[in-house]
C-alpha cells in the first residue's frame, strides 16, 4: 500500500474515533449535566470536522502545480493546521473562563458515578487512537497525521483528568465534605482547558512560521547544504548561498552557486546532469523537496 494510502486509512480512523467520541460525550454530558464532559465532547467535535477537513487536504497536497497554485498545494496543509489550532486555542480560552465563573458562583453538582465510567471509556479510547496514529506516522511523512495524533493525545490528557476529577468528586460526595464536591467540575474544566493549550499553542506558532515561509530549524537546513555539496564533488566553486522553506511535507531548495574562474561547461546540457544528480541524492534526504540550483559568477546576484 503506497504511503498516501496508508495516511489516508489513518485519517479516516481519526475521522471514525472522533464521531463516536462526539456521541459518547455528548450523551453523557446530558445525563451528568457535566460541563468538563461537554467540553470534551466539544473539543471532539472540532477534531471531528477538522478530521472532515484534513481528508480533503490530504488529497488536495498530493496535486502537482497548476495554473491557480504555481508552487503546488503543500502551502494548504500548514493553513489547515494553523486553522485548528486556533479554533482549539479560543475553545480552552472560553471553557475557563467560563469554569471560572461556574466557580465562583458555587460550582456544579453533577452524576460523578456516570462521570467517572465516561472518563474511563474515553481515556483508554483516546490514548489507543493516538498510539495508532503515531506508531503509523513513523512510516512516512505527514504532518497531517502527526498534528492528528498530537489532537487525540491532548483529549486523552482531558478526559483522564476527568475520570480523576470524578473520582475524587464520588469519593467527597460520600465523605463529610459532600459541600466540597460541586466545585469538582469547573476545577476539572479549568485543568482540562489550561492543560490542553500549550500544544495547539505550539502547533500553531509552527504552523505559522510556514505559512510565512520562515526557514526551517537550523539542522535541516544544515543537512540540505551539507548533502547539495556532496553532490557538487568535482565541481568548481567558491561558495553555495541556501535559502530553504518547508510548507507541510514539501521542502523548496533554491541555491545559487557562486562558481570559480576554473568553472567549465560545454553546453547546457552539462548543468542539467549537475542539478540531476544533485536533485536525486537531495531526494534520498527529503522526498518531497522541490530544488532550483542557479550558477552565477558574480556574488551579488546570489544576494
Amino acid at each position: 500500500m503506497s504511503e498516501v494510502k496508508h495516511e489516508r486509512r489513518t485519517l479516516r480512523l481519526s475521522l471514525y474515533g472522533s464521531a463516536v467520541f462526539v456521541v459518547l460525550a455528548l450523551i453523557f454530558a446530558v445525563l451528568t449535566h457535566s460541563d468538563s464532559i461537554l467540553f470534551d465532547g466539544i473539543y471532539s467535535l472540532i477534531s471531528f470536522s477538522m478530521a472532515l477537513l484534513t481528508l480533503k487536504v490530504a488529497k488536495m497536497v498530493q496535486r502537482p502545480d497548476d495554473d491557480v497554485f504555481h508552487f503546488g498545494y503543500s502551502a494548504i496543509e500548514p493553513t489547515l493546521n494553523l486553522f485548528k489550532s486556533i479554533i482549539i486555542v479560543i475553545t480552552c480560552v472560553y471553557a475557563v473562563v467560563g469554569a471560572i465563573s461556574r466557580l465562583l458562583t458555587g460550582g456544579n453538582p453533577a452524576l460523578y458515578e456516570l462521570a467517572t465510567i465516561y472518563g474511563f471509556i474515553s481515556t483508554l479510547g483516546c490514548f489507543v487512537v493516538a498510539w495508532v496514529m503515531f506508531r503509523r506516522s513513523r512510516y512516512y511523512h505527514s504532518d497531517l497525521v502527526k498534528v492528528d495524533a498530537k489532537t487525540w493525545l491532548v483529549d486523552g490528557v482531558l478526559s483522564a483528568a476527568i475520570l480523576i476529577g470524578f473520582l475524587a468528586a464520588w469519593w467527597l460526595s460520600n465523605s463529610p465534605w459532600p459541600h466540597l464536591a460541586p466545585i469538582i467540575d469547573p476545577l476539572i474544566l479549568i485543568i482540562l482547558g489550561l492543560s490542553a493549550l500549550p500544544i495547539p499553542m505550539k502547533v500553531m506558532l509552527h504552523s505559522l512560521q510556514e505559512v510565512v515561509h520562515k526557514a526551517p530549524t537550523s539542522g535541516i537546513v544544515e543537512k540540505i547544504k551539507n548533502q547539495l555539496e556532496t553532490s557538487l564533488h568535482g565541481i568548481e566553486y567558491e561558495s553555495i548561498e541556501v535559502r530553504v522553506s518547508k510548507r507541510g511535507r514539501g521542502l523548496y531548495l533554491l541555491a545559487h552557486i557562486i562558481v570559480s574562474d576554473e568553472f567549465n561547461v560545454s553546453s547546457v546540457e552539462d548543468l542539467d546532469d549537475i542539478r540531476s544528480k544533485s536533485h536525486r541524492m537531495l531526494e534520498e534526504l527529503y522526498e518531497n523537496i522541490v530544488v532550483d540550483l542557479v550558477f552565477v559568477s558574480n556574488p551579488k546576484y546570489a544576494a
